[in-house]
């Protein structure tokens, strides 16, 4: 009886992710020659043949570590505040965090067009206060302040979730053994909060390498990420085939990197237990 349960989500998941994967990978080893379909790999070495191809894989990568990091050198901070006991105000900052995960993505993104415009909010207020204009927008840096502000609640709230799980008990213990609050934080805290920094990379680094929303808005077209590659195959190339390599190669690089933060996770969690009580 209770297996029956499963096959809703057996049929969903059939439906909507193997499926539409088994599609994609179909077109791309595919290709039309005289009007017949033919399996080949030449897609994918159109891809790994063309350096401007993979500069654009790098530089996906790199304005993904990049929003990774800047989302953790935030977000860890602010998860931690949240999670203490005499921050009173916790209830109404987390509500804040959520509440623009409640608008859609694409209003979100484009109200910070509206505020790095030459003439927009932001230069408004510098001239007010007497301080030089900026000109960031269509820029690697507004595309990278779109991608922090968007993802960044995905760094904090599964961060925030380990620290409040943990148990007190052990920071009371180390407390009375003489253990200073610098100690308590390298040897306690931040330890024990890895899965939730292993959750947060991974929900950040993962759309923020495959977005082209944020590109496009923010970047003018100007700037291409690996998203807008494969966006620009399917609704204005018209090439399916190519697209579809190129969206195969995404879904590899998203699998690399989860292995690497499951096998660090993991790595982690045999170091915690082998270490002496």
């Amino acid at each position: 009886m209770r297996k029956a349960f499963a096959y809703p989500y057996i049929l969903w998941i059939s439906m909507f992710i193997i499926a539409p994967l088994v599609l994609v990978l179909y077109y791309a080893l595919t290709a039309t020659v005289d009007g017949q379909v033919v399996f080949t790999f030449a897609q994918f070495s159109r891809f790994f043949s063309s350096s401007l191809y993979i500069g654009v894989a790098v530089h996906s990568v790199r304005m993904g570590v990049y929003t990774t990091i800047i989302c953790f050198i935030i977000g860890y901070p602010l998860a931690y505040i949240l999670a203490s006991k005499g921050f009173v105000q916790k209830s109404f900052l987390i509500f804040l965090f959520i509440v623009p995960m409640w608008m859609n993505f694409l209003i979100r993104t484009y109200a910070w067009v509206t505020i790095l415009e030459r003439n927009g909010v932001l230069n408004a207020i510098l001239r007010f206060l007497r301080l030089p204009t900026i000109d960031i927008l269509f820029t690697d840096s507004a595309v990278l302040l779109g991608m922090v502000y968007n993802f960044l609640p995905f760094m904090v709230l599964p961060i925030y979730t380990s620290l409040t799980r943990m148990d007190t008990r052990i920071i009371e213990a180390a407390q009375d053994l003489g253990a200073n609050p610098r100690n308590i934080f390298a040897r306690i805290v931040f330890p024990l909060s890895v899965p939730g920094i292993v959750s947060g990379i991974t929900m950040v680094f993962m759309p923020a390498v495959a977005t082209f929303i944020i590109p496009n808005l923010l970047g003018g077209g100007q700037y291409f990420l690996i998203g807008n590659l494969i966006e620009q195959q399917f609704l204005r190339g018209g090439n399916r085939h190519f697209g579809s390599a190129v969206t195969i190669i995404l879904v590899l690089m998203m699998f690399i990197s989860m292995a690497i933060l499951s096998r660090m996770d993991k790595s982690h969690d045999e170091k915690e237990a082998g270490a002496p009580i």
